[in-house]
């Protein structure tokens, strides 16, 4: 289901001269939906006219300006970033007008993404969560204001009030069927919370917030009364910040066992442990479907990187879908722990399958090449790098399809910092300009697809077991597959020894590419690659030849010197 809103806006000036009041709500652009809506309640105050002007431009320019700001800033930074600009320029204005006519602003703003919201507050002005009829409303903002009868005049916090503003930030998730309401102290002075849930919820989100309106007029309020009512009819898929909120949210479950429950999964066995990731095989107890549970080892639990990065796994298990991959999962709504959901498929992994003996046939071999190479393709369109290709992540599934597996330590761009500074990667399966301190990129998972054929077909790695400490790891030239297993067509073996070309411009660019020449196959065959000079495969080897000629001509001299009569 996508993200979809019921939006309502009412305001009046009741008693007063002037409505200072303002409020506007705007859905991402076209492109950007994933972004969601941002919507904004401000509440002007001032000594000489000016309070609309300050809510008014408050709440336009957040407005205008937030879905201009990178897609990458997490809501609150961006939030952070415009409210400060904001409250600098009215700070500025006001004391240029000299006390003539201040211009100030209560403020609430709420960024509603993915499945989560992000509350910015200043001031006195409310927001509100309504989620079940005949409960009251839940308030998620705090008043900035003293025990006063005259609030508006009691104000600790306010937007251009001083240079230097504080913001509270708060976050949670969102449920289908959630209402937000954002009112003024117009409205929430004179109405109950139960009251205003009641009327929250009658009829559409128009139809609501003048009722919410109308009500605080007829009780008698002293000020403009303004509410916004947003209410969530869809929403979007998990967002990373979804992920990463769940990350911090929740722990990791202990140690589990054949029996054990978790939010309606059953454990019916321990797949793998490798000190840092635990993978269960379980049942859905209302399904009965079998899945595949991964969470953090107990010994990492308390690791936010380790949490960060199983967050970023479970976002991009979701963002590129089932094509290749296994599909993920969302959690439960109330969800108890920390983990992610894969559907189970039975089969084995291509290093499982070397360890049997088995080694497939050409014609086997090319067709899992042609589906591991289209889903590579379909990650990298996704703005994504594997970053650990090998035969270990390489899945044949009992319903005959190949899947790539572990995007545990995958880039997309929204990783945080230390998972792009992790040097990832089997270092057999690592392209050369890696160890030359180049960045994991599509070439990298490209190379690494490459070694994993070229090692399938002739059984061993094309540049033997390299390991991290290794200096002179790419010495020599990979050997001919078709000399190493005759069964092999030329134009396969040209193919495979150009995937893991020693030098990068003679090797595939994209998947796209690779994919092509597997399709062709022999139709359209592609050259084999050059050799690689000697001097290139081994910069001292120069050296070495000229220190093995002069210990030779000095050899030589010594030999004439002592024992050639002269």
């Amino acid at each position: 289901m996508s993200f979809e809103v019921d939006i309502g806006y009412s305001s009046q000036r009741g008693p007063r001269d002037v409505n200072e009041d303002f409020a506007g709500a705007v859905n991402a652009p076209p492109g950007d939906e994933s972004r969601g809506l941002i919507a904004a309640i401000a509440d002007g105050v001032s000594t000489g006219g000016r309070g609309l002007e300050a809510a008014q431009t408050t709440v336009m320019g957040l407005l205008a300006d937030y879905f201009a700001t990178p897609d990458t800033w997490e809501p609150t930074a961006a939030l952070d970033r415009l409210v400060a600009a904001q409250n600098a320029w009215l700070a500025d204005h006001n004391r240029r007008r000299q006390g003539s006519a201040t211009a100030l602003t209560t403020l609430t703003a709420l960024v509603l993404h993915g499945q989560s919201y992000t509350l910015a507050h200043v001031g006195d002005t409310r927001a509100w969560r309504v989620r079940a009829d005949g409960e009251p409303a839940t308030p998620l903002t705090q008043d900035h204001a003293f025990e006063h009868p005259d609030m508006r005049s009691r104000l600790t916090r306010a937007i251009g009030l001083d240079d230097q503003v504080r913001v509270d930030y708060a976050q949670g998730d969102v449920r289908v069927g959630d209402c937000f309401v954002l009112t003024t102290d117009g409205v929430h002075g004179v109405l109950k919370p139960q009251r205003l849930a009641a009327l929250a919820l009658q009829g559409g989100a128009e139809e609501a917030s003048e009722a919410l309106v109308n009500a605080a007029l007829d009780a008698g309020t002293r000020d403009n009364a303004t509410a916004l009512v947003i209410r969530v009819v869809g929403l979007d898929v998990r967002q990373l910040d979804d992920e990463l909120g769940d990350g911090r949210r929740l722990a990791p479950p202990p140690l589990l066992k054949v029996g054990d429950a978790l939010d309606g999964y059953v454990v019916t066995g321990l797949v793998a442990d490798t000190g840092v990731h635990l993978l269960y095989q379980a049942r859905n107890a209302a399904t009965r479907e079998l899945v595949a549970l991964k969470t953090l080892h107990p010994s990492r639990a308390s690791d936010p990187q380790e949490r960060a990065m199983l967050a970023h796994e479970a976002w991009l298990g979701q963002r590129v879908g089932s094509g290749g991959f296994v599909r993920v999962h969302e959690r439960a709504e109330n969800a108890s722990a920390l983990y992610i959901v894969f559907d189970w498929h039975g089969g084995r992994t291509l290093e499982q399958m070397r360890k049997s003996g088995a080694r497939g046939a050409v014609a086997e071999v090319v067709s899992a090449a042609i589906e591991v190479t289209k889903a590579l393709g379909r990650l990298h369109r996704h703005g994504v790098v594997h970053r650990d290709i090998k035969p270990g992540n390489l899945h044949l599934g009992d319903d005959g399809r190949w899947r790539i597996l572990d995007l545990g330590v995958a880039l997309s761009g929204r990783e945080g910092p230390a998972q792009r500074e992790l040097h990832a990667g089997t270092p057999s399966y690592i392209n050369p300009e890696q160890w030359e301190g180049a960045e994991a990129d599509t070439a990298s998972d490209l190379f690494a697809l490459g070694v994993t054929l070229y090692q399938w077909l002739g059984g061993h790695l094309p540049y033997g077991e390299i390991e991290p400490y290794q200096v002179a790891r790419y010495r020599r030239d990979p050997a001919a597959l078709s000399r190493l297993r005759p069964d092999v067509p030329v134009w396969l073996d040209h193919l495979v020894r150009k995937a893991v070309a020693r030098d990068q411009r003679e090797r595939f660019e994209t998947a796209e590419e690779m994919l092509l020449a597997l399709e062709r196959g022999a139709s359209r065959p592609v050259s084999a690659p050059a050799a690689t000079p000697l001097i290139r495969r081994d910069p001292a080897a120069l050296y070495k030849i000229a220190l093995a000629v002069s210990l030779l001509f000095n050899a030589l001299l010594v030999v004439w010197l002592l024992f050639l009569p002269r």
